[in-house]
C-alpha cells in the first residue's frame, strides 16, 4: 500500500478493505495469509502444509496409561494418611509427584499388605537443579522448621503405617547439608514409633563421609541414596554437584562403616539415553559398592522444562533387569515401568531382610550378616 500514506486517517479502513478483496479473489483454495503474503519461490508455510502444530510430545505407550485406582477415598487408611499430612502441612512425594502407585502404597495395609508413605523433609525447595526433577529450586530456601521432627513423628504415628520412607531436599546452603536436622527427624520418629521400619532416602552431602556416618548411626532400617542414571549421562541429568562416583562412594561407605549391617538401596531411571550395557555396568557398580536393594523405573518428563524422554522401555526389558539384578546378588529388586524408588518399599520380603539384619546387629562379622540374609531369603 505504498500509494496510501500511513498517516492518512482512512489508512486502516483502506487496508482492511483491500485485504478482504484479496482473500475473496483467492483462487488457490486457501483462505489464509499464504495467498496474501508474497513468499519466496518454493517456500510454503509449515503450519499451512501440515495442519495443527504439534507440541513435541510422544503419546504414552499402553503400559503407561494407568490411572490412580478409584474408590481409594472411601478407604480408611488412605484417608487417614492424607488427612494427617494436610493437617500438619507436611509434604509427601506421593502426592506432589502425582504417583500412580499412591493407592497401592497408602492403602496396602487394608489388603494384608504393608501401608507405606513417603514424607519429604526440610521444605519444598531444593538447592540443586537436577534436570529430571520437578521439585522447586532455590539458592536460598526458607529456614528449616525447628518443630518439623515432632510434626513428622506425630503424623507418622497417626497414619498407622508399617513402613515409612523419609526423603529430603538438598540443602547445600546449610553447613552440614541439613544432616543434623534429618537425624533429629529419624530419632524422633523412632522414639514415638519404635516398631516402625524407617527408610531414609538422602542426598550425597557433597561426599562428606563424616556426615554420612552421622546418619548411618541413627536407628534407620534402610539407608537409600539414588544413583539415578548411568555414568555417561550423569553430567547432563543431575546437578553438577552430584556425581556418579560420589554416589557410589556414599553407598559403599555406609556398607563398610556399618560392617554390612545397614541395608543400602539405590534406584535407576530408564529412558534418559542410556545403553543396555551401561545399565548392566551400573548394576554391577552398585553391587560392588555393597548395595543390597535396587529399583528400576521409567523416567517420565514432569514438565516441559525438564529433560525429554528418550524412549519408553518395554515391560519385558524391566523383567530382564530384575532377573539380572537378582543373579548379580541383589537381595531385592523392584523393576517395572511405574516403579519408583520408594515403590512398595515395605513389602514383606524387604521387611524380612531388615528384621534379620537387625537381629544380627550384635554380630561383628560380615559372615553373620550374610547368614541373616540367607535366613531372610528362605522365609
Amino acid at each position: 500500500m505504498s500509494d496510501v500514506d500511513k498517516k492518512d486517517p482512512q489508512y486502516k479502513q483502506i487496508f482492511l478493505e483491500r485485504f478482504r478483496k484479496k482473500l475473496q479473489s483467492d483462487k488457490t483454495g486457501m483462505s489464509d495469509l499464504e495467498s496474501f503474503v508474497e513468499l519466496p519461490e518454493g517456500i510454503t508455510p509449515v503450519a499451512a502444509s501440515i495442519g495443527p502444530i504439534k507440541r513435541g510430545s510422544e503419546p504414552l505407550p499402553p503400559w503407561l496409561k494407568l490411572n490412580v485406582p478409584k474408590g481409594m477415598t472411601h478407604r480408611p487408611r488412605f484417608n487417614r494418611i492424607r488427612r494427617s499430612m494436610r493437617e500438619k502441612k507436611l509434604s509427601t512425594v506421593c502426592e506432589e509427584a502425582k504417583c500412580p502407585n499412591i493407592g497401592e502404597c497408602w492403602g496396602g495395609g487394608e489388603d494384608n499388605g504393608t501401608a507405606t508413605a513417603t514424607i519429604m523433609v526440610m521444605g519444598s525447595h531444593c538447592t540443586r537443579g537436577c534436570r529430571f526433577c520437578s521439585v522447586l529450586t532455590s539458592r536460598r530456601p526458607p529456614p528449616l522448621d525447628p518443630d518439623e521432627p515432632e510434626k513428622v513423628a506425630a503424623a507418622v504415628h497417626e497414619m498407622g503405617v508399617d513402613y515409612i520412607v523419609m526423603t529430603m531436599v538438598d540443602r547445600d546452603d546449610l553447613p552440614d547439608g541439613g544432616a543434623s536436622h534429618v537425624s533429629r527427624c529419624i530419632r524422633t520418629i523412632k522414639e514415638q514409633n519404635p516398631k516402625l521400619m524407617l527408610e531414609a532416602l538422602v542426598g550425597d552431602f557433597h561426599g562428606d563421609l563424616k556426615v554420612v556416618e552421622q546418619l548411618a548411626a541413627t536407628p534407620l532400617s534402610v539407608y537409600a541414596h539414588n544413583i539415578e542414571c548411568v555414568e555417561r549421562i550423569t553430567p547432563r541429568v543431575r546437578d553438577h554437584r552430584a556425581t556418579y562416583k560420589q554416589s557410589l562412594q556414599t553407598l559403599e561407605h555406609v556398607t563398610k562403616w556399618t560392617n554390612g549391617k545397614m541395608l543400602t538401596k539405590s534406584s535407576i531411571m530408564l529412558g534418559l539415553g542410556e545403553e543396555e550395557e551401561e545399565v548392566r555396568q551400573t548394576l554391577r557398580d552398585l553391587r560392588t559398592a555393597g548395595v543390597s536393594a535396587v529399583t528400576l523405573g521409567q523416567y517420565l518428563q514432569p514438565s516441559r522444562t525438564r529433560l525429554k524422554v528418550s524412549r519408553y522401555a518395554h515391560p519385558k526389558e524391566f523383567e530382564m533387569w530384575e532377573k539380572e539384578a537378582m543373579s548379580m546378588g541383589f537381595l531385592y529388586c523392584a523393576s517395572g515401568p511405574m516403579v519408583r524408588s520408594s515403590y512398595r518399599a515395605g513389602e514383606y520380603y524387604i521387611k524380612n531382610i531388615v528384621k534379620q539384619r537387625e537381629n544380627a546387629k550384635g554380630a561383628t562379622t560380615m559372615e553373620a550378616v550374610t547368614a541373616a540374609d540367607a535366613v531372610a531369603a528362605g522365609a
